[in-house]
């Protein structure tokens, strides 16, 4: 078996032969939690037989949002496509490998609160209309120095910007070793690059469908921070880390195919969009505010979402322009696409791409359709501009953000029932928690003066 890549494995007898050849010693059967964790059980590699048997047990109520105590007992299957090794982890001479798992109540049924359920719903929704969403991710992150990361303070290992190089860009190094990581297990690199803010990295990878994607995303997190703790730094997808610079996004760009040719595309037209595309931009836009709780799940993520910074602030579209929530750039034919530039990394990639999903899905059902493109830029717009315009803003907090996800009843659906009430929980603790601290800064600003 030479090849351990996503995808490659498709069969318990491939696994198993896998192990066998490899000399894999322990399996690490990783799943999602409600607010995007990563969590693991790593058994030895002679338990495989039970694990694909979906009959590997654990306690659910220790886990972020997913049951009480008294319904605890949970169920692993682990999906065969995502089998491959960690090419990191080795230990006298035997190897890991890892498998990404669905999550099953006891009487058989998938749990309702696995993210990656959640996706799976929504992507069998959009299967039913005949479309399938291919995404490809345009995450960034900061590398800071590890012990003074684990102090709470951000301190920067170099000050380039974009596109620089060594030695201006000293932890090229690192971001070349995450690269061939990835790459041995079976991501195909795009580019990689240091951003515009200093210690700020951008590494993209090919498209895939929804839920290849979200595994992908999730995979990627881990690995990044994998490598970097072997450097002694610390990699942190926290938006907005550093005051004053740039803060890290996470642009996805969506396109819906039906069979093999892609949905956007339509050369009758004067842009060469499709009506469908322009419902999908429609449907996005009229549910911007609801899906922001979840692709900017943080407190911190609204200090991203400001002028100033690239990050947009406007529900708008455009061709070229870069300041809209929404941009569809250039090519056409098979690569036709919308480029949703709102999002940020800290997001939970399932919930993510399910709530961008089911919008998108929303306008198409509902025959929506979006206001003229925007190709002014817009942070130079007056207020009464864009009013006039009817151009409206992102939320400005978390609290905004969540209070719009309330009263939204379709993307609530997307989430289902036990994924909403239980997100919602977490979050308004969050703010809570947030709105009652003392800063520093108000402790500089108001202290003396007052």
């Amino acid at each position: 078996m030479s090849s351990m890549k996503p995808g490659a494995v498709k069969t318990a007898e491939d696994i198993k032969a896998a192990i066998r050849d490899m000399n894999i010693g322990t399996i690490s059967l990783q799943f999602t939690d409600i607010l995007g964790m990563v969590k693991h059980v790593e058994i030895p590699a002679d338990q495989i037989d039970k694990a694909l048997a979906g009959e590997m047990m654990f306690d659910g109520s220790s886990i972020e949002g997913f049951v009480r105590i008294e319904e605890s007992d949970m169920y692993l299957r682990p999906d065969p496509d995502t089998f491959v090794l960690l090419p990191w982890k080795t230990l006298e001479g035997r190897r890991t490998a890892r498998l990404i798992c669905d999550v099953y109540n006891s009487d058989g049924t998938p749990f309702e609160g696995d993210p990656r359920y959640v996706l799976k719903r929504v992507t069998a929704e959009a299967a039913e209309m005949g479309y399938t969403m291919n995404v490809g991710p345009e995450p960034e992150f900061f590398l800071f120095k590890r012990t003074e990361a684990e102090q709470g303070q951000p301190v920067s290992t170099d000050r380039a910007g974009y596109f620089d190089l060594a030695p201006v860009d000293t932890s090229e190094e690192v971001r070349a070793e995450i690269v061939l990581t990835l790459q041995e297990m079976g991501f195909e690199v795009e580019a990689a690059h240091h951003e515009v803010a200093p210690s700020q990295h951008e590494i993209d990878f090919k498209y895939a469908d929804a839920i290849t994607t979200a595994d992908n995303i999730a995979t990627f997190r881990f690995v990044v921070r994998t490598i970097a703790l072997k450097h002694g730094l610390h990699a942190t997808f926290m938006p907005k880390p550093l005051y004053g610079v740039n803060g890290s996004g996470m642009h996805l760009h969506l396109s819906l195919f039906r069979g093999g040719e892609n949905a956007f595309y339509d050369p009758e037209t004067p842009d060469q969009l499709s009506t469908v595309a322009k419902q999908f931009i429609a449907g996005i836009m009229e549910h911007a505010p609801a899906i922001t709780a979840v692709t900017n799940p943080l407190v911190n993520s609204y200090k991203r979402l400001v002028p100033g910074h690239e990050a947009p602030v406007y529900v708008t579209w455009a061709h070229r322009n870069r300041s809209p929530m929404i941009r569809v750039p250039a090519k056409r034919k098979l690569s036709t696409r919308i480029e949703l530039r709102s999002p940020d990394p800290s997001a939970n990639p399932y919930l993510a791409l399910a709530v961008t999903l089911k919008a998108g899905l929303d306008g198409i059902k509902r025959g929506l359709m979006p206001s003229e493109p925007v190709e002014g830029n817009l942070y130079r717009m007056s207020a009464a501009e864009r009013k006039e315009r009817g151009i409206a803003s992102l939320p400005g907090s978390l609290a905004e953000a969540i209070q719009a996800l309330e009263q939204d009843p379709v993307i609530l659906e997307a989430l289902g029932p036990h994924v909403a009430s239980r997100y919602l929980e977490a979050k308004k603790i969050e703010w809570e928690f947030y709105r009652t601290q003392i800063t520093p800064w108000e402790l500089q600003e108001y202290l003396m003066k007052y």
